[in-house]
Protein backbone atom coordinates (compact mmCIF):
# COMPACT_ATOMS: atom_id res chain seq x y z
CA UNK A 1 0.00 0.00 0.00
CA UNK A 2 1.44 3.27 -1.11
CA UNK A 3 0.82 6.26 1.64
CA UNK A 4 0.53 9.54 1.24
CA UNK A 5 2.13 11.53 4.28
CA UNK A 6 2.60 15.80 4.71
CA UNK A 7 5.41 16.73 5.72
CA UNK A 8 5.08 20.23 7.33
CA UNK A 9 8.92 21.28 8.47
CA UNK A 10 7.61 24.59 10.01
CA UNK A 11 9.80 27.29 11.63
CA UNK A 12 13.65 27.13 12.85
CA UNK A 13 15.27 23.37 13.56
CA UNK A 14 11.91 21.86 12.64
CA UNK A 15 13.49 22.25 8.70
CA UNK A 16 16.38 20.53 10.11
CA UNK A 17 15.11 17.60 11.62
CA UNK A 18 12.48 17.27 9.09
CA UNK A 19 15.51 16.49 6.80
CA UNK A 20 16.91 14.01 8.89
CA UNK A 21 13.10 12.38 9.22
CA UNK A 22 13.18 12.24 4.84
CA UNK A 23 16.47 10.17 5.39
CA UNK A 24 15.59 7.44 7.31
CA UNK A 25 12.20 7.02 5.46
CA UNK A 26 14.32 6.80 2.60
CA UNK A 27 16.70 4.28 4.20
CA UNK A 28 13.33 2.14 5.23
CA UNK A 29 11.89 2.40 1.70
CA UNK A 30 8.40 2.98 2.92
CA UNK A 31 6.07 3.12 -0.02
CA UNK A 32 4.89 6.69 0.53
CA UNK A 33 4.57 9.76 -1.59
CA UNK A 34 6.01 12.61 1.03
CA UNK A 35 4.17 15.89 -0.02
CA UNK A 36 5.44 19.16 1.71
CA UNK A 37 3.15 22.04 2.83
CA UNK A 38 3.28 25.43 4.19
CA UNK A 39 2.87 26.08 7.67
CA UNK A 40 4.22 28.73 10.61
CA UNK A 41 5.70 32.01 11.25
CA UNK A 42 7.02 32.62 7.84
CA UNK A 43 3.66 32.12 6.61
CA UNK A 44 2.39 34.42 9.13
CA UNK A 45 4.96 37.24 8.42
CA UNK A 46 3.84 36.91 4.77
CA UNK A 47 -0.17 36.43 4.37
CA UNK A 48 -1.20 37.06 8.36
CA UNK A 49 -2.16 33.14 8.66
CA UNK A 50 0.50 30.76 9.74
CA UNK A 51 -1.74 27.95 8.54
CA UNK A 52 -2.92 28.88 5.22
CA UNK A 53 -6.36 26.91 3.93
CA UNK A 54 -4.14 25.28 1.18
CA UNK A 55 -2.13 23.34 3.79
CA UNK A 56 -5.32 22.42 5.04
CA UNK A 57 -6.67 21.29 2.13
CA UNK A 58 -3.69 19.36 1.78
CA UNK A 59 -3.46 17.68 4.73
CA UNK A 60 -7.41 16.12 3.78
CA UNK A 61 -5.42 14.21 0.86
CA UNK A 62 -2.84 12.51 3.10
CA UNK A 63 -3.14 9.41 5.59
CA UNK A 64 -0.99 11.71 8.48
CA UNK A 65 1.54 14.21 8.61
CA UNK A 66 4.79 14.87 10.20
CA UNK A 67 5.44 17.93 11.74
CA UNK A 68 8.92 19.78 12.73
CA UNK A 69 8.18 22.96 15.06
CA UNK A 70 6.62 25.93 15.26
CA UNK A 71 7.70 29.24 16.45
CA UNK A 72 5.29 31.18 18.47
CA UNK A 73 5.51 35.14 20.18
CA UNK A 74 3.30 37.39 22.22
CA UNK A 75 0.90 39.29 20.46
CA UNK A 76 2.02 42.64 20.60
CA UNK A 77 5.06 41.25 18.72
CA UNK A 78 3.26 38.58 16.40
CA UNK A 79 1.45 42.13 15.76
CA UNK A 80 4.87 43.62 15.17
CA UNK A 81 6.07 41.34 12.02
CA UNK A 82 2.90 42.13 10.14
CA UNK A 83 2.99 43.96 6.92
CA UNK A 84 1.47 47.32 7.15
CA UNK A 85 -1.57 46.29 5.05
CA UNK A 86 -2.37 43.14 7.55
CA UNK A 87 -1.68 44.85 10.81
CA UNK A 88 -4.79 45.07 13.36
CA UNK A 89 -6.98 42.80 10.69
CA UNK A 90 -5.65 39.17 11.56
CA UNK A 91 -4.37 37.70 14.97
CA UNK A 92 -2.13 35.15 15.24
CA UNK A 93 -3.12 32.09 16.55
CA UNK A 94 -1.02 28.51 17.03
CA UNK A 95 -1.40 25.83 13.99
CA UNK A 96 -0.91 22.95 15.91
CA UNK A 97 -3.12 23.86 17.99
CA UNK A 98 -5.80 24.41 15.49
CA UNK A 99 -5.24 21.62 13.78
CA UNK A 100 -5.75 19.34 16.71
CA UNK A 101 -9.03 20.74 16.78
CA UNK A 102 -9.73 21.06 12.72
CA UNK A 103 -8.87 16.77 12.70
CA UNK A 104 -10.26 16.25 16.28
CA UNK A 105 -7.12 14.79 16.96
CA UNK A 106 -8.08 14.53 20.80
CA UNK A 107 -5.43 12.38 21.93
CA UNK A 108 -2.03 13.66 22.97
CA UNK A 109 0.62 10.75 22.95
CA UNK A 110 3.84 10.85 24.66
CA UNK A 111 6.18 8.07 25.43
CA UNK A 112 8.80 8.65 27.70
CA UNK A 113 11.51 5.80 27.48
CA UNK A 114 15.00 5.56 28.60
CA UNK A 115 16.83 3.70 25.95
CA UNK A 116 20.36 2.41 27.71
CA UNK A 117 23.11 4.46 27.66
CA UNK A 118 22.00 7.50 27.02
CA UNK A 119 23.82 10.05 29.93
CA UNK A 120 20.97 12.41 30.37
CA UNK A 121 18.74 9.52 31.81
CA UNK A 122 17.63 9.92 35.00
CA UNK A 123 17.03 6.12 35.39
CA UNK A 124 17.37 3.50 33.23
CA UNK A 125 14.49 1.59 33.70
CA UNK A 126 12.05 4.36 32.93
CA UNK A 127 9.04 3.56 30.49
CA UNK A 128 5.75 5.13 30.88
CA UNK A 129 3.19 6.37 28.21
CA UNK A 130 1.31 9.85 28.64
CA UNK A 131 -1.83 10.52 27.17
CA UNK A 132 -3.38 14.37 27.34
CA UNK A 133 -6.61 15.32 25.96
CA UNK A 134 -5.69 17.62 23.06
CA UNK A 135 -8.68 19.44 22.14
CA UNK A 136 -10.43 21.18 25.47
CA UNK A 137 -9.75 22.00 28.78
CA UNK A 138 -7.56 25.16 29.00
CA UNK A 139 -6.59 25.04 25.47
CA UNK A 140 -9.75 25.62 24.27
CA UNK A 141 -9.28 29.10 23.47
CA UNK A 142 -12.51 30.47 25.08
CA UNK A 143 -10.94 33.85 26.76
CA UNK A 144 -12.04 37.08 27.55
CA UNK A 145 -10.00 40.15 28.15
CA UNK A 146 -11.13 43.00 28.70
CA UNK A 147 -14.42 40.82 30.25
CA UNK A 148 -17.67 41.48 28.33
CA UNK A 149 -20.36 43.30 30.63
CA UNK A 150 -22.77 40.54 29.53
CA UNK A 151 -20.22 37.18 30.55
CA UNK A 152 -19.79 39.25 33.96
CA UNK A 153 -23.17 39.45 34.47
CA UNK A 154 -24.25 36.13 33.91
CA UNK A 155 -21.08 34.97 36.02
CA UNK A 156 -21.67 37.22 39.16
CA UNK A 157 -25.32 35.41 38.76
CA UNK A 158 -24.90 32.52 38.76
CA UNK A 159 -21.25 32.02 41.21
CA UNK A 160 -21.13 33.18 44.54
CA UNK A 161 -17.59 33.53 44.23
CA UNK A 162 -17.48 36.22 41.82
CA UNK A 163 -18.53 38.66 44.26
CA UNK A 164 -14.54 38.09 45.24
CA UNK A 165 -14.20 40.46 42.02
CA UNK A 166 -16.82 42.92 42.26
CA UNK A 167 -14.76 45.68 42.42
CA UNK A 168 -12.39 44.73 40.05
CA UNK A 169 -12.94 46.97 36.33
CA UNK A 170 -13.43 44.97 33.30
CA UNK A 171 -9.92 45.36 31.65
CA UNK A 172 -8.54 44.52 34.62
CA UNK A 173 -9.84 41.07 34.65
CA UNK A 174 -9.39 38.05 32.05
CA UNK A 175 -10.93 35.02 32.01
CA UNK A 176 -10.20 31.64 30.55
CA UNK A 177 -12.26 29.07 30.60
CA UNK A 178 -11.65 25.05 31.17
CA UNK A 179 -13.97 23.21 29.27
CA UNK A 180 -14.58 19.58 29.82
CA UNK A 181 -17.17 17.24 28.13
CA UNK A 182 -18.12 14.53 29.13
CA UNK A 183 -17.46 12.58 25.72
CA UNK A 184 -14.20 14.56 25.94
CA UNK A 185 -13.02 13.02 29.39
CA UNK A 186 -15.19 9.15 28.13
CA UNK A 187 -12.91 9.33 25.25
CA UNK A 188 -9.24 9.85 26.39
CA UNK A 189 -9.41 7.45 29.10
CA UNK A 190 -11.04 4.68 26.59
CA UNK A 191 -8.37 5.57 24.63
CA UNK A 192 -5.38 4.83 27.54
CA UNK A 193 -6.66 1.85 28.53
CA UNK A 194 -6.78 0.32 25.10
CA UNK A 195 -3.53 1.01 24.65
CA UNK A 196 -2.60 -0.14 28.17
CA UNK A 197 -4.46 -3.52 26.86
CA UNK A 198 -2.81 -3.79 23.50
CA UNK A 199 0.37 -3.44 24.99
CA UNK A 200 0.52 -5.57 27.81
CA UNK A 201 0.70 -2.25 30.52
CA UNK A 202 -0.13 -3.00 33.81
CA UNK A 203 -1.84 -0.07 35.45
CA UNK A 204 -3.24 3.21 34.11
CA UNK A 205 -3.13 6.47 36.11
CA UNK A 206 -5.76 9.38 35.86
CA UNK A 207 -3.92 12.68 36.84
CA UNK A 208 -6.42 15.30 37.90
CA UNK A 209 -7.00 17.56 40.98
CA UNK A 210 -10.42 16.75 41.89
CA UNK A 211 -10.16 18.33 45.58
CA UNK A 212 -10.10 21.85 44.54
CA UNK A 213 -11.37 21.52 40.61
CA UNK A 214 -14.31 20.01 41.64
CA UNK A 215 -16.29 19.87 38.30
CA UNK A 216 -13.75 19.04 35.93
CA UNK A 217 -11.72 17.14 37.35
CA UNK A 218 -14.41 15.35 38.85
CA UNK A 219 -16.16 14.90 35.55
CA UNK A 220 -12.78 12.67 34.40
CA UNK A 221 -12.40 10.73 37.66
CA UNK A 222 -16.40 10.43 37.15
CA UNK A 223 -15.46 8.98 33.88
CA UNK A 224 -11.91 7.02 34.05
CA UNK A 225 -13.83 5.15 37.43
CA UNK A 226 -16.56 4.14 35.08
CA UNK A 227 -14.08 2.96 32.64
CA UNK A 228 -11.62 1.06 34.47
CA UNK A 229 -14.44 -1.79 35.43
CA UNK A 230 -14.19 -2.57 31.98
CA UNK A 231 -10.92 -3.99 32.42
CA UNK A 232 -10.29 -5.77 35.42
CA UNK A 233 -6.91 -7.00 34.46
CA UNK A 234 -5.25 -3.40 34.22
CA UNK A 235 -4.88 -1.83 37.64
CA UNK A 236 -6.65 1.45 38.09
CA UNK A 237 -4.94 4.23 40.27
CA UNK A 238 -5.88 8.07 40.69
CA UNK A 239 -3.37 10.97 41.58
CA UNK A 240 -3.22 14.84 41.95
CA UNK A 241 -1.33 16.71 39.36
CA UNK A 242 1.30 18.85 42.22
CA UNK A 243 1.60 15.12 43.71
CA UNK A 244 2.57 13.25 40.45
CA UNK A 245 5.02 15.73 39.68
CA UNK A 246 6.58 15.28 42.99
CA UNK A 247 6.55 11.30 42.70
CA UNK A 248 7.47 11.45 38.84
CA UNK A 249 10.80 12.31 40.31
CA UNK A 250 10.80 9.90 43.46
CA UNK A 251 9.84 6.61 41.39
CA UNK A 252 8.89 7.20 37.68
CA UNK A 253 9.88 3.17 37.03
CA UNK A 254 6.55 2.50 39.13
CA UNK A 255 3.86 4.05 36.62
CA UNK A 256 2.70 2.64 33.08
CA UNK A 257 0.45 4.55 31.56
CA UNK A 258 -0.89 8.45 32.48
CA UNK A 259 -4.42 9.78 31.55
CA UNK A 260 -5.07 13.52 31.84
CA UNK A 261 -6.42 16.78 30.20
CA UNK A 262 -4.84 19.25 28.32
CA UNK A 263 -2.59 21.51 30.51
CA UNK A 264 -1.63 19.02 33.00
CA UNK A 265 -0.37 16.89 30.16
CA UNK A 266 1.43 19.97 28.72
CA UNK A 267 3.29 19.94 31.72
CA UNK A 268 3.83 16.46 33.24
CA UNK A 269 5.08 15.28 29.62
CA UNK A 270 7.81 17.62 29.63
CA UNK A 271 8.78 16.57 33.33
CA UNK A 272 8.63 12.92 32.06
CA UNK A 273 10.56 13.82 28.99
CA UNK A 274 13.32 15.39 31.12
CA UNK A 275 13.32 12.05 33.05
CA UNK A 276 14.74 10.17 29.80
CA UNK A 277 17.54 12.78 28.30
CA UNK A 278 15.28 15.95 27.46
CA UNK A 279 12.97 17.56 24.88
CA UNK A 280 15.87 15.93 22.56
CA UNK A 281 14.06 12.29 22.96
CA UNK A 282 10.59 13.65 23.29
CA UNK A 283 8.44 12.67 20.93
CA UNK A 284 4.44 12.95 20.13
CA UNK A 285 1.34 11.90 18.01
CA UNK A 286 -1.52 13.73 18.15
CA UNK A 287 -4.53 10.93 17.16
CA UNK A 288 -8.05 10.87 16.32
CA UNK A 289 -10.61 8.23 15.19
CA UNK A 290 -9.37 9.34 11.57
CA UNK A 291 -6.41 11.27 11.11
CA UNK A 292 -3.07 11.36 12.81
CA UNK A 293 0.15 14.19 13.45
CA UNK A 294 3.55 12.94 14.62
CA UNK A 295 5.82 15.40 16.10
CA UNK A 296 8.56 16.46 18.43
CA UNK A 297 7.91 18.27 21.14
CA UNK A 298 10.47 20.58 21.19
CA UNK A 299 10.61 23.91 20.10
CA UNK A 300 12.07 26.18 16.59
CA UNK A 301 15.11 27.00 18.75
CA UNK A 302 15.50 30.08 16.01
CA UNK A 303 19.44 30.62 17.28
CA UNK A 304 20.43 26.62 15.90
CA UNK A 305 18.52 27.01 12.70
CA UNK A 306 20.33 25.56 9.98
CA UNK A 307 23.47 24.82 11.89
CA UNK A 308 22.30 21.21 12.04
CA UNK A 309 23.72 20.58 15.95
CA UNK A 310 20.62 19.21 17.60
CA UNK A 311 19.79 16.00 18.12
CA UNK A 312 17.40 14.10 15.93
CA UNK A 313 16.27 11.48 18.27
CA UNK A 314 12.75 13.37 19.43
CA UNK A 315 12.15 13.69 15.69
CA UNK A 316 13.14 10.06 14.47
CA UNK A 317 11.19 8.51 17.51
CA UNK A 318 8.08 10.24 16.24
CA UNK A 319 8.64 8.75 13.27
CA UNK A 320 8.21 5.62 14.79
CA UNK A 321 5.16 6.48 16.03
CA UNK A 322 3.90 7.14 13.14
CA UNK A 323 4.99 3.86 11.39
CA UNK A 324 3.49 1.97 14.00
CA UNK A 325 -0.02 4.26 13.51
CA UNK A 326 0.48 3.34 9.67
CA UNK A 327 0.50 -0.50 10.63
CA UNK A 328 4.08 -0.55 10.10
CA UNK A 329 4.97 -2.66 13.21
CA UNK A 330 8.70 -3.99 11.57
CA UNK A 331 9.83 -0.66 9.85
CA UNK A 332 8.88 0.71 13.58
CA UNK A 333 10.96 -1.60 15.35
CA UNK A 334 14.07 -1.27 12.67
CA UNK A 335 14.34 1.96 13.44
CA UNK A 336 14.09 2.12 16.94
CA UNK A 337 16.67 -0.39 16.76
CA UNK A 338 18.89 1.57 15.64
CA UNK A 339 18.09 4.40 17.84
CA UNK A 340 18.52 2.30 20.92
CA UNK A 341 21.85 0.47 19.54
CA UNK A 342 23.52 4.23 18.24
CA UNK A 343 22.45 5.71 22.11
CA UNK A 344 23.68 2.53 23.74
CA UNK A 345 27.08 2.73 21.84
CA UNK A 346 27.88 6.00 22.39
CA UNK A 347 30.07 6.38 19.22
CA UNK A 348 28.09 9.36 17.55
CA UNK A 349 26.40 12.12 20.26
CA UNK A 350 24.82 15.26 19.36
CA UNK A 351 25.91 18.39 21.62
CA UNK A 352 23.48 17.86 24.33
CA UNK A 353 24.57 14.42 25.22
CA UNK A 354 28.12 15.27 25.31
CA UNK A 355 29.43 14.79 21.88
CA UNK A 356 30.24 17.22 18.78
CA UNK A 357 28.39 14.89 15.77
CA UNK A 358 26.13 16.90 13.94
CA UNK A 359 22.08 15.97 13.66
CA UNK A 360 22.73 14.46 10.08
CA UNK A 361 25.73 12.47 11.37
CA UNK A 362 23.40 11.32 14.09
CA UNK A 363 21.13 10.10 11.82
CA UNK A 364 23.34 8.41 9.28
CA UNK A 365 24.76 6.46 12.50
CA UNK A 366 21.04 5.52 13.16
CA UNK A 367 20.29 4.05 9.56
CA UNK A 368 24.07 2.12 10.00
CA UNK A 369 22.54 0.57 13.19
CA UNK A 370 18.96 -0.21 11.94
CA UNK A 371 19.93 -3.61 10.83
Amino acid sequence: MKYKIAMLPGDGIGKDVMEAAQLVLNALELDAEYIYGDIGWEFWRKEGNPLPERTIELLKETDCALFGAITSKPKKEAEEELPPHLKGKVEYFSPIVRLRQLFDLYANVRPCKAYEGNPLNYRDDIDLVIFRENTQGLYAGVEFYPVPDEVRNVLEKNHPNMQKFKDVPNDEMAISLRIFTRKGCHRIVKKAFEYAKENNRKSVTVVEKPNVIRETSGMMIEEARKISKEYPNIEYYEANIDAMAMWLLKKPQEYDVLVTSNMFGDIISDLAAQLVGGLGFACSGNIGDNYAIFEPTHGSAPKYAGKYVVNPTAMLLSVKMMLEWLGEKKLAEKLENGIATTIKEGKVRTYDMGGNATTLEMTEEIIKNMD
